[in-house]
């Protein structure tokens, strides 16, 4: 699975607990560095921030699949909005989450959607 937040503290916190419960996990800073990852093709879930520069999470996800890439993505942001919501779910998220996340919360939902 694939983590993409430009915020390191998060990144490096929500992959040591997924890695705990056993999860494989890489992370990624930005849209662009998800776009040219080696693994993004044989990724089976994609966590992904909502509010970053320069390519926020539907950006993203529109560039994704103007590519063809498919796969189950949850949504996580701070804070949650309606509006996100609702965008979220056009876009075919399969979740959404606000942040501060709970791990269990999360791992729940990654098992869930995979």
């Amino acid at each position: 699975m694939l983590i993409v937040d430009d915020d390191q503290a998060v990144r490096e916190a929500l992959k040591f607990a997924l890695e705990l419960d056993g999860l494989a996990v890489d992370t990624c800073d930005s849209g662009a560095q998800l776009l040219n990852h080696p693994r993004l093709p044989q990724a089976r879930c994609l966590v992904l921030d909502y509010q970053m520069p320069g390519m926020n999470g539907f950006a993203l996800l529109t560039e994704l699949k103007r590519r063809n890439v498919s796969l189950p993505v949850i949504l996580i942001t701070a804070p949650l909005s309606r509006e996100v919501e609702q965008r979220a779910a056009a876009a075919g998220v399969a979740g959404v989450l606000e942040k501060p996340l709970l791990e269990d919360v999360l791992v729940q939902k990654i098992r869930h959607v995979m």
